[in-house]
């Protein structure tokens, strides 16, 4: 592991190259550890649903994690495409993403953020139970999935800035 070094997390479009090597790479993983090219139940994120992306970088300005946020309205946005180079894990990047990604949430006035993993990914579960998300019913498209775990976070609201 690396040293804790506080990342750089920048708002990119969804299909920036540096975005698109990282999503690559987070596919390559996913399916070595599902076994198939393709275990994403519901609908992919594109760049026509995908609210923000944000790229975080490291102190040389290499790329080393994303994540995305997709409006489904109500007042609840999902968590996208979180993903952290492996050589960074456990160093802060995703807590890091994830709070950048519930801050934008909020700004949007989205009182819940939702989200997707799976069976085969426990390190993401406990990640996302430690950063406070709770255990839901699978929603919308991961319902039936065998696959598939969801979480939801209820968000505190965004200052007021109108003043």
């Amino acid at each position: 592991m690396l040293p804790l070094t506080r990342p750089s997390i920048v708002t990119v479009p969804f299909d920036h190259p540096d975005a698109a090597v990282l999503r690559d790479a987070q596919r390559a993983e996913l399916a070595a550890r599902y076994g198939t090219p393709d275990s994403e139940p519901g609908p992919a994120p594109t760049a026509a649903d995908s609210a923000v992306f944000l790229l975080a970088r490291d102190a040389d300005g290499r790329p080393i994690g994303c994540g995305g946020l997709r409006e489904l309205g109500g007042g609840l946005g999902e968590v996208k495409r979180m993903y952290v180079v492996p050589e960074r894990r456990r160093g802060g990047v995703a807590a890091a993403l994830l709070a950048a990604l519930e801050a934008e949430a909020a700004e949007r006035g989205w009182t819940h953020l939702r989200l997707e993993t799976g069976t085969a990914q426990p390190d993401a579960t406990a990640f996302y139970e430690r950063c406070g998300y709770r255990r839901i019913p699978l929603y919308g498209p991961y319902v039936g999935s065998a696959l598939s775990v969801c979480y939801e976070r209820r968000l505190c609201a965004a200052p007021d800035r109108s003043s």
